[in-house]
Formats: C-alpha cells, sequence, structure tokens
C-alpha cells in the first residue's frame, strides 16, 4: 500500500471524525441556537418546537449518509469492501449466532467514540456549568 492511500485513508477518517461529532453535538447545539434567534419573545407557539423536532433529525439522517458514503470510499480505498449484504442483528433470533457475521468498521469505531465524547460533554455540562433549577 503506497503512502497516497495511507494519508487519503487518514482524511477519510478524520472526516468521519469530524462528520459523528457533528452529527451528536453539532446539529443539535446549531439548531437549538438558530431556532432560538429565530424566536422574539419568551414564550414561543408551537412553531420553533415543531422546527426543532423536524430539524434535528432529518440533518441527522443527511449526515447519516454522509458517513455512511465516507465509510464506504474507506473500505474500497482500502481494499475491504463488503460483497454481500448483511442481515441487521435486530432481525436474528437470539439463539442464533452471537456474533454480527462482520468485521467492525472503522466508522463503527469512530460512532462509539464520538457518543462517549457526547456524553463526556453532556456531564460536565450538566454538573459544571448548567447550575440548579431549585430555589435558593
Amino acid at each position: 500500500m503506497d503512502v497516497g492511500r495511507k494519508v487519503l485513508g487518514a482524511v477519510l477518517i478524520a472526516l468521519m471524525a469530524i462528520g459523528s461529532i457533528l452529527l451528536w453535538l453539532g446539529i443539535p447545539v446549531g439548531w437549538l441556537y438558530l431556532v432560538s434567534r429565530l424566536v422574539k419573545s419568551s414564550q414561543p407557539s408551537m412553531g420553533p418546537y415543531v422546527l426543532l423536532l423536524v430539524g434535528i433529525p432529518a440533518s441527522m439522517v443527511v449526515v447519516g449518509k454522509g458517513l455512511s458514503k465516507l465509510n464506504r470510499a474507506y473500505a474500497s480505498l482500502m481494499g475491504a469492501a463488503p460483497t454481500t449484504r448483511m442481515r441487521n442483528s435486530w432481525m436474528k433470533s437470539m439463539r442464533g449466532e452471537r456474533d454480527s457475521g462482520r468485521p467492525r468498521s472503522v466508522l463503527d469505531v469512530v460512532m462509539v467514540w464520538s457518543v462517549a465524547l457526547a456524553l463526556l460533554c453532556f456531564g460536565v455540562w450538566f454538573f459544571a456549568f448548567a447550575g440548579s433549577s431549585l430555589p435558593t
């Protein structure tokens, strides 16, 4: 494997890491910021809430599709592209095989780490910066 493919593979991994952090942290915070700028009163109607409920999942689907394309590009670049269709683990019997039947992809690892980072950031915010809503 030449150096150019390794560098391109590292760039694809970095893009997957940035995209997964965007998925769990950037999109919700961005939509909350956007909707907060659109609302003029402290008691908004249902519109901003509906915008959040539709916008966040729709944006996450778009970014998730992009991450999937990056993962496929990485797999084909490194010569590990899947050739058969897989059956999802939730569609199998619990008494069946315990392994998923597929190797772990780079996107699997990146997503687990990004979720862990998002939970850590939430914990730090909640315990250090959120403050108490209880009356003092």
